[in-house]
């Protein structure tokens, strides 16, 4: 009789929390829903890595399997920008949804303070910081690069873990050091770990991976490689491999492609472990690089003009590329036209978290799962102040439509570009006096941009 009443009990009570939810909002209903369904969100940065510098982005004399894989594997975007054509601000640009110069990042941040262009503000909401409000535990495992001192390192800024390298570049992929000071971190504490630098951080994130195989909370992991930034300096055994394969390539190349080969063969030991630990189903990973390539060191930016550091496509425009088994749609390509700010919401809006308010980026997450997203007119602008020729100062580019217009050093006079007719940016338009009238437009566009940023406060305390 007591087992009767008990499922009696029971039933009852089922009974109740049914009709419960059935009186929730339907908002309620698909909130809990998406929380339910939280993914694991992976984002890999890469470093310098050229638009034209993948096996699926058109490279002909190199080997990307694991990264194409990815790419196969959802939706391969074809007019991705970086934020800035150098390191620090594109970062700052991912983590805050920003532009970098807003949030105090307009050029790179550095050891010395003669040579230090940026600080970011100490009230910009970071992604990390926003996931754990939803229930993520968050690490990071790679390069920082948006701090050094206490206050401003990972673990102060909304990471629960890190393991990796405070610093901008390392003078060497062995010993770890820039300007001889050891910024090899796990949480606080300075490690001197030995192996290359690619290895390590694949190292680590498969550690991180694998830990999190029966954990209850969803993770974002950020796995931010120093690679193919310079010095170029692959092991041995993976230069032998490419010059084995393509005897005739110059060795200035041939590094590079090592360099490049090698990191491709970490990205694929990290999907690996997900799948292994049976985490790749629930897993958003988004791959990008956070500048062109260096063109110095034989780097491939396709065909786009220039490279690394300068306000031309071979500059800004990145290899990016986005994978969520069931999700997107395999084999995928989007010619939409978005920067690395716009990862930001496009994360949380994956997570079902609402972002901050005032952030510049605009989540593609519709676009990513095949979704009508209509194109949004909106001007982009990109930003570098450098020390050197640049004397301090900034140079500047604005985006609109086909329309695109630059100053590429600050001593030099503004150049037009339009670039469905001119994807090349060969012929400037702001030579001659019938200039189109796009160019007051977004020349005028340009200065008031300057002029906020300009009033945003970049240096250190004390610099």
């Amino acid at each position: 009789m007591s087992n009767d009443r008990t499922s009696r009990r029971e039933f009852l009570r089922g009974l109740t929390v049914a009709a419960a939810a059935a009186t929730l909002p339907a908002e309620r209903l698909v909130a809990q829903a998406a929380k339910d369904a939280r993914p694991n969100l992976l984002m890999i940065l890469v470093d310098d890595l050229g638009y034209g510098d993948l096996s699926c982005y058109g490279a002909k004399d190199l080997r990307t399997p694991n990264t194409d894989a990815l790419a196969a594997g959802g939706m391969r975007l074809t007019n991705f920008y970086a934020n800035c054509p150098v390191c620090s601000p594109t970062r700052a640009a991912l983590l805050t949804g920003r532009y970098p110069a807003l949030v105090g990042v307009p050029g790179v941040i550095r050891t010395h303070k003669r040579n230090n262009w940026g600080h970011l503000a100490a009230d910009a909401v970071l992604l990390p910081q926003a996931l754990k409000k939803a229930g993520y535990e968050t690490a990071i495992v790679g390069k920082w690069h948006l701090g050094l001192t206490e206050g401003h390192r990972p673990n102060d800024r909304g990471f629960d873990h890190f393991h990796g390298y405070l610093g901008d570049m390392m003078d060497d992929y062995y010993t770890h050091r820039r300007h001889g000071i050891n910024y090899m971190r796990l949480e606080g504490k300075t490690i001197d770990p030995k192996g290359h630098a690619t290895d390590l951080f694949t190292r680590w994130a498969c550690e991180y991976v694998r830990g999190r195989a029966k954990a209850t909370k969803p993770f974002f992991l950020y796995l931010a490689y120093n690679a193919p930034h310079t010095p170029i300096q692959p092991p041995k055994e993976w230069v032998e491999k490419v010059t084995k394969r393509q005897p005739g390539m110059a060795k200035r190349r041939a590094r590079l492609v090592a360099l490049i080969e090698h990191m491709d063969h970490g990205i694929g030991q990290v999907l690996a472990a997900l799948r292994e630990s049976h985490l790749a189903d629930s897993t958003l990973v988004v791959f990008s690089s956070d500048n062109g390539g260096q063109t110095s060191v034989g780097a491939n930016n396709g065909p786009v003009r220039a490279g690394k550091g300068t306000m031309y496509e071979g500059g800004l425009r990145v290899p990016t590329c986005a994978a969520w088994p069931g999700k997107i749609r395999p084999g995928a390509t989007s010619d939409r036209v978005a920067l690395t700010m716009d990862l930001f919401p496009t994360l949380l809006a994956a997570a079902g978290v609402t972002p901050p308010a005032g952030i510049e980026g605009r989540s593609i997450l519709p676009t990513l799962l095949g979704r009508d997203q209509p194109a949004e007119d909106r001007m982009l602008f990109f930003t570098r102040r450098e020390g050197g020729r640049h004397k301090g100062k900034t140079s500047d580019a604005v985006i609109h439509g086909p329309w695109k217009l630059l100053r590429n050093l600050p001593d030099q006079p503004l150049e037009l570009y339009h670039l469905a007719d001119d994807p090349k940016e060969a012929r400037d338009l702001a030579r001659g006096p019938n200039k189109p009238k796009a160019y007051d437009q977004l020349a005028k566009a340009l200065a008031d941009y300057i002029a906020r940023h300009e009033a945003v406060t970049w240096q250190r305390p004390g610099d």
